[in-house]
């Protein structure tokens, strides 16, 4: 038992490492108290009502964290960054301009995040408006002044989520947005945990305890396969073996050892789904929106898109395909051929240069397609669950995925700082 706690007694004996956690812990507390701060003038027992239909507005209430069902100022959540990220990467690519700022270091990247936060806000406003006229019969007094104050203070509440994102990034460990988006999914474990109490008990009143206790256990195990599974693929990688030459430098001899290239089975992480989760979710929403009330036609199916069978085959294709894009991004392997060739470093048995990236990329793509695939198994679990009468299952497979990667990195994050420190740490 000493030996899993020692590193975290380790981290939390280091100042620095201390400070950046106690950082960390009150950030995510101001939002955590954010999300019971009210919208003026706002029914919530209507948005309550819309959460209890699941669909889009139940996938938004886990990733708000109960925002939206209580009318929070934080109902939008992330959305909007995360949009925002999307249209700007994809235009990174498109357009070389962007692309020679994205290289262009620090600086660019900071232009970058400059416009992901005017995109930001941007998309915020749209979304609050449609959120105005989608809600309207929850507002007391609508009018121009009940516009202004729903729409300036929901997206004032999706501007501060951003910003308490950056703040975790640039003062605190791990990734802002992912611990945010974390902790919201983890607020979410009480009402789990009751339902499967109140399960257990409806079949105790029924007379049939020993039925209702094997239900729940059967639904911790398979809760509990899902963690580990998803651990198992998420730290899956493939080593490339890499052979450095010997070379002389005055009276020294360098080079001449083995090492290798680790290429992880889900170099992605989380953001495929996240990203992908988003788009589809933006047409449903804002047509649930504009037309709360209307039930058949065409804009119907639009709204009632997330129960739809296609769903399922979209939503794979897009975190297919997200997967593919966020992997080449974070994986060049024509830059890591030419730093091994300018290092004297080679694959054995494959030429520098040209071959070389030839090579990396034909097994990068192999192995992603397992990790999107895998990606898109996780997205479409919960989707194909709820087709069945009487099952519903809210979020759960992707949720976990997403609470998992996240604790990962986080833990990666802290095990790096304590290497630098020579502590041990929590990968031993």
């Amino acid at each position: 038992m000493e030996s899993i706690f020692s590193p975290i007694k380790n981290a939390w004996r280091v100042a620095d490492i201390r400070k950046k956690i106690i950082v960390t812990f009150l950030l995510l507390l101001v939002y955590r108290l954010g999300v019971y701060i009210p919208i003026p003038g706002m029914d919530k027992s209507v948005l309550a009502a819309m959460v209890a239909q699941q669909g889009i507005f139940g996938y938004m209430n886990i990733i708000g964290g109960g925002a939206f069902e209580r009318a929070s100022i934080f109902a939008m959540t992330i959305t909007p960054y995360i949009n925002a990220s999307i249209i700007l990467q994809l235009l990174t690519v498109a357009i070389p301009a962007l692309e020679r700022m994205q290289k262009e270091g620090e600086e660019g990247r900071k232009k970058l995040a400059q416009w992901t936060r005017y995109g930001t806000v941007i998309l915020g406003f749209l979304q609050a408006t449609f959120t105005y006229i989608g809600f309207r019969n929850a507002i007391s007094r609508p009018g121009v002044l009940a516009f202004l104050t729903v729409t300036f203070s929901l997206t004032a509440g999706t501007a501060f989520i951003m910003w308490l994102g950056e703040q975790i990034n640039e003062y605190g460990i791990g990734n802002g947005i992912s611990l945010i988006i974390f902790v919201n999914i983890i607020s979410r474990g009480p009402d789990a945990f009751k339902s499967i109490y109140f399960t257990v008990l409806g079949y105790s009143q029924e007379g049939k305890l020993a039925v209702g206790i094997l239900i729940a256990a059967a639904i911790v195990l398979v809760f509990v396969a899902i963690i580990v599974f998803v651990i198992l693929v998420t730290q899956a990688e493939r080593r490339l073996p890499v052979q450095y030459a010997k070379r002389v430098v005055g009276r020294k001899m360098y080079g001449g050892q083995s090492t290798h290239i680790p290429i992880q089975v889900n170099l992605a992480g989380v953001m495929p789904i996240i990203f992908a989760m988003s788009i589809m979710s933006f047409i449903p929403t804002i047509v649930s929106f504009i037309w709360p009330n209307v039930t058949t036609g065409f804009i119907a199916t639009l709204k009632n898109f997330g129960r739809n069978p296609l769903y399922i085959i979209i939503t794979a294709l897009l975190v297919l395909a997200f997967t593919f894009f966020y992997t080449m991004i974070a994986f060049n392997p024509v830059e890591i051929a030419n730093n091994l060739r300018k290092n004297g470093g080679f694959i054995p048995g494959i030429r520098p240069g040209k071959p070389t990236s030839d090579y990396i990329t034909k097994v990068l793509n192999r192995i992603t397609w397992v990790g999107a695939m895998f990606l898109a198994l996780m997205t479409c679990i919960p989707t194909l669950l709820n087709l069945i009468p009487g099952v519903s299952i809210g979020f759960g497979a992707t949720s976990v995925l997403i609470m998992v990667g996240v604790a990962l990195e986080t833990s990666k994050q802290i095990e790096s700082q304590l290497i630098m420190r020579h502590y041990k740490g929590f990968l031993e």
